[in-house]
């Protein structure tokens, strides 16, 4: 008995001290802030600075060379008169009512065309007879200019609120479903596989299934799509427009007026940035697992 405790309470100490004779393993190096390592990671703090740097000095040299008579102030206005004119605008000529109107009409458009396209471009991608009748006719449609088919636009519609709509989505649908064709492609077939040997159907298998494992990069293209939507809306406010910021620009054009021109290019430029940050915050809140 003295012989068999002794063996179990070496067997039980020698763990302990192996561990204890091992050498300690190196800590890891902290790899957070690897700025020219490639697809290294950046800490938040890092970013803002660098973001903040980068466009602080932008800012700065777009000042300097105008300042300096590098650049022509007729032609490009520096920063501080075009704030100067973007807050007299918000001020006396209503800049916040037209960018509020110029926002309505592209989530119009844009709603339209996301509630379009994402069945669509399944379709296109699930089944091949869909996808061989509809792809030729959308590559063919989303090649052709948007301001060329202003004038049968006109003709079509008239001059109302319909054309400026019908023009956002016509450059935003057919560029979207074939993204969507292409998330739904590089869904897995192991997914899909997986799914029928636990009795799926298909219908159980598109939405449970593969539309959930296409939603983040189906997220990240509505993204990426809403971006495109507002490069229309200069072409869709000019016709036959009295509101909205293309509209502003345009009107500012025509009098040589480049301080109101790139006043209203910053405001578009201004919503567009904090309407990508606010929808990349909503990306990682919702897909916290990738």
């Amino acid at each position: 008995m003295t012989t068999t405790k002794a063996i179990l309470s070496g067997a039980s100490r020698a763990p302990a001290e192996n561990a204890a004779t091992m050498p300690r393993s190196q800590p890891r190096k902290d790899t957070r802030n690897q700025f020219f390592t490639f697809r290294g990671t950046l800490s938040k703090r890092a970013q803002i600075l660098t973001a903040a740097f980068t466009s602080l000095f932008v800012l700065g040299l777009w000042e300097l060379s105008t300042r300096l008579g590098w650049i022509n102030a007729t032609f490009l206005p520096p920063p501080s008169v075009t704030i100067e004119t973007l807050w007299n605008m918000i001020l006396h000529k209503n800049l916040l009512w037209h960018a509020g109107v110029s926002t309505l009409r592209i989530w119009v458009a844009f709603s339209i065309a996301v509630v379009m396209a994402i069945p669509i471009g399944i379709a296109m991608s699930s089944f091949r007879g869909v996808g061989a009748a509809l792809e030729p006719i959308v590559d063919f449609i989303r090649y052709l200019p948007v301001p060329a088919l202003v004038p049968l636009t006109i003709i079509w519609f008239g001059v109302g609120e319909t054309t400026k709509i019908f023009l956002l989505w016509l450059g935003t649908f057919f560029q979207l479903v074939l993204l969507v064709a292409d998330d739904m492609r590089r869904v897995p077939q192991e997914y899909v596989e997986i799914s029928y040997t636990v009795g799926a159907r298909p219908p159980q298998m598109l939405s449970d299934v593969a539309f959930r494992a296409m939603l983040p990069s189906l997220f990240d293209n509505l993204r990426i799509t809403l971006g495109w939507c507002w490069t229309y809306l200069i072409i869709a406010e000019i016709v036959a427009a009295n509101n909205g910021l293309g509209f502003v620009i345009w009107a500012a054009r025509r009098y040589m007026n480049t301080s109101e021109v790139m006043a209203g290019v910053v405001t578009i430029g201004l919503i567009g940035l904090v309407t990508d940050q606010i929808l990349r915050l909503v990306h990682k809140r919702l897909f916290r697992y990738l």
